[in-house]
C-alpha cells in the first residue's frame, strides 16, 4: 500500500446527466461521446502513475467498465453538492494516506508528468492546485484534511478557483500551482484546447487533437 492516494471524480454514463451545457450545444448523444472520449483519456493517463487509485462514481458503481477492479477502488460519491463530496472523500481518503491529490475527468490536456508533479509538489508545500482556464481547478492536492477548504464555497463558477486560494491564504498554507489547462465545459472549450470535433446528425464521428501522453 501507497502512502498517497490519487482519487479520480467520474460522472456516470447517464445521457442527460454529462456535460449538460455542451449538450445544450451539440446535443445529448454527442456530449455523451465528447465525455466518454474525456473518461477514455484520463483512464490512459492515470493508468502511468503508480499510487494508490480510487475512482469516485456520480450515482453508483459501474460493473465491468473501463476501470480495472484490480488496479483500482471503485466508490460513491457522498454530498448534495460538490463541494461536499470532495470533502467527504478527502477525509476517508486521510484516514489511511499522507497525500491525496483529487483530479475528475475534463481535461484533454492533463498528464502523467503533471500528476506526478503535484504529488512530488507536496513534498515542501501545504496545498496544490491545478488551475482551470474558467476560474476553476482540475487538479487539487494536499497532505492533511483540511475541510475549511470547500465549506461555503460556490461551484460551477469563475469564482471557485479565487475562493479556494483565499481560504488557503487565510490558514496561512503554502501553495504550489500547477500550469493552467482547459476544463472542457463548452464548444468554445473545445475549441480553445485545439480539439476538433466532426459532427454529423448530432453525432460525433471522431475527435481530433494533439496527443498529451
Amino acid at each position: 500500500m501507497s502512502d498517497s492516494l490519487l482519487m479520480i471524480f467520474v460522472k456516470n454514463l447517464i445521457p442527460g446527466s454529462v456535460k449538460t451545457r455542451l449538450a445544450s450545444e451539440i446535443g445529448i448523444d454527442a456530449a455523451m461521446d465528447v465525455y466518454m472520449e474525456l473518461v477514455r483519456y484520463t483512464n490512459e493517463v492515470v493508468e502511468k502513475i503508480t499510487t494508490d487509485k480510487t475512482v469516485y462514481y456520480s450515482e453508483y458503481v459501474e460493473i465491468e467498465d473501463i476501470w480495472d477492479t484490480e488496479k483500482y477502488s471503485l466508490k460513491v460519491q457522498k454530498g448534495d453538492n460538490l463541494g461536499e463530496k470532495m470533502m467527504n472523500a478527502f477525509d476517508e481518503a486521510f484516514d489511511s494516506y499522507n497525500k491525496v491529490v483529487i483530479i475528475g475527468s475534463d481535461c484533454f490536456d492533463i498528464t502523467p508528468k503533471i500528476i506526478a508533479s503535484a504529488f512530488e509538489s507536496l513534498e515542501d508545500n501545504d496545498l496544490v492546485v491545478g488551475p482551470a482556464k474558467d476560474g476553476g481547478y482540475y487538479l487539487l492536492g494536499m497532505k492533511e484534511y483540511l475541510p475549511q477548504l470547500f465549506q461555503g464555497k460556490t461551484y460551477s463558477t469563475d469564482k471557485v478557483l479565487g475562493e479556494l486560494l483565499e481560504e488557503a491564504k487565510g490558514l496561512e498554507l503554502t501553495i504550489h500551482q500547477l500550469e493552467e489547462l482547459y476544463d472542457i465545459d463548452t464548444m468554445q472549450d473545445l475549441k480553445d484546447a485545439g480539439i476538433e470535433l466532426q459532427i454529423e446528425e448530432e453525432d460525433i464521428e471522431g475527435i481530433e487533437g494533439e496527443e498529451n501522453l
